[in-house]
């Protein structure tokens, strides 16, 4: 899922629960965070770092431990950028070289609506009216959590590039839908784009300030997933 979300430059391994990967070693360092942790939450952690390292050995880095750094962020080895998720069932990570990418961020969600005055609580006047829209346009999907998704993902792309916290009032985030090609199945995953407009003053990347991050989102198998990039400034 999290694959078909994100350019060619970056690598994403995802992990649907049922194939091991709960039980994966995990680095003494990572092993000492868990103490006090439920049966879940050390499934959770395990699942999603074996995920992390899988994406380094297909970059050709060495596996290393992955460790929270500030506001819990993971603290990745040198030379990459990268974003980590997991809800019931599913975990994935996503690496990319820090020449290739300035940042990134993935989110994955159960396809189910928002619990009762969360909406209220994340979503911009605007937002909400936009969302009304689609709702009324394409009932299926939850539009609520596919906006609650990809703030969490712009905000998992942001906070490496400023090391600030970002509220969820300060990005105006803009769904799109992609249309479906001529003649394809009218049960195909809804998938889309979406463009977050920072309503703070934004990160600067290589010397140019960015004031939208951009991401893609798609719908499938019970789950929703988004992802934001942030590229490179062009040469020149």
């Amino acid at each position: 899922m999290m694959e078909e979300l994100l350019p060619e430059s970056v690598v994403a391994v995802e992990s649907h629960g049922d194939d091991g990967t709960e039980a994966a070693p995990l680095y003494p360092e990572e092993q000492a965070l868990l103490t006090r942790a439920v049966a879940k939450r050390r499934r959770e952690f395990a699942t999603v770092r074996f995920c992390a390292r899988r994406a380094m050995e297909k970059l050709g880095v060495p596996p290393a431990p992955v460790l929270p750094g500030e506001r819990g962020a993971p603290r990745w080895p040198a030379g990459l950028v990268g974003s980590m998720t997991h809800c019931d069932g599913y975990s994935a990570a996503a690496l990319a070289r820090a020449t290739d990418l300035a940042s990134l961020g993935i989110d994955a969600e159960p396809h189910k609506g928002l619990p009762a005055g969360v909406l209220e609580a994340v979503a911009l006047p605007a937002e909400s009216a936009r969302l009304a829209l689609l709702r009324d346009r394409i009932p299926a999907v939850h539009w609520d959590r596919l906006l609650f998704s990809a703030k969490e993902s712009v905000y998992k792309a942001w906070f490496p590039l400023t090391g600030e916290w970002l509220d969820f009032s300060e990005a105006d985030i803009d769904i799109s839908v992609t249309p479906s090609a001529p003649g394809a199945a009218p049960s195909g995953a809804p998938t889309g784009r979406f463009r977050a407009q920072l309503l703070v003053p934004g990160p600067v990347v290589d010397g140019r300030p960015v004031a939208s991050f951009d991401g893609r989102w798609t719908v499938r198998g019970g789950l929703m997933g988004t992802a934001v990039t942030v590229p490179r400034a062009p040469a020149g």
